[in-house]
């Protein structure tokens, strides 16, 4: 599939109309977050999460963490505590990861064994643009090649994965780094993986 260039500032809305015709179809995108570019799709398609697994050759006792469009978005696929609205609020959007309790609206396909999910907000516009034009959450994973290297364009995405995904959205350079994991399920927060996000403040705690 040919790449699709969006405008990181300013998404045009008839190319993201497109993105979210094709994720509503059941297929498989590859977009740009604020950490990495990922593969995605309907958080709601079960068949099309399984072809993510098949992509990425993951094991499904891996789930995967979805992007909501903001805070309050977030509220109606997890329990938040008092404490964990207080921090995602101050650091959402960003790089980071938030493991919390999945409310009942979240197929169990991407919940953990203890019903938890990963969740995020990335500040860039144009996944933001395309869930909320979509009207719930994506999934969100990392590709990688040779093993552990993660994508920085689109090119090589396109060039690898291009005959399984419907597009691949071309939104510029991206310096790739994981997000960090915090766990907020529990009475304060755990910092499960320092990647691009600050956690310092966590480990102070």
């Amino acid at each position: 599939m040919p790449i699709l260039k969006i405008n990181p500032d300013n998404p045009q809305g008839r190319l993201v109309n497109k993105v979210v015709k094709a994720l509503e179809d059941g297929e498989i995108i590859a977009y740009p977050t604020d950490t990495i570019y990922g593969i995605g799709c309907d958080l709601f398609n079960r068949g099309a999460i399984e072809k993510v697994y098949r992509i990425k050759g993951k094991q499904r006792n891996k789930p995967m963490s979805f992007i909501c469009s903001d805070l309050s978005d977030i509220s109606q696929y997890a329990y938040v505590q008092d404490y964990a609205y207080k921090i995602m609020k101050r650091l959402l959007p960003g790089p980071y990861t938030f493991v919390l309790q999945a409310t009942k609206l979240v197929p169990k396909i991407v919940q953990t064994k203890q019903k938890t999910v990963g969740i995020r907000v990335p500040d860039n516009h144009i996944c933001i643009e395309i869930i909320k034009n979509l009207g719930h959450p994506i999934i969100s994973t990392s590709i990688t090649h040779n093993e552990d290297q993660l994508f920085d364009d689109p090119e090589s995405i396109e060039e690898i994965f291009g005959h399984q995904l419907a597009y691949v959205i071309d939104g510029g350079i991206i310096v790739a780094e994981h997000s960090s994991v915090v766990d907020l399920t529990g009475d304060s927060p755990v910092v499960l993986r320092k990647g691009k996000g600050d956690v310092s403040m966590f480990e102070s705690l």
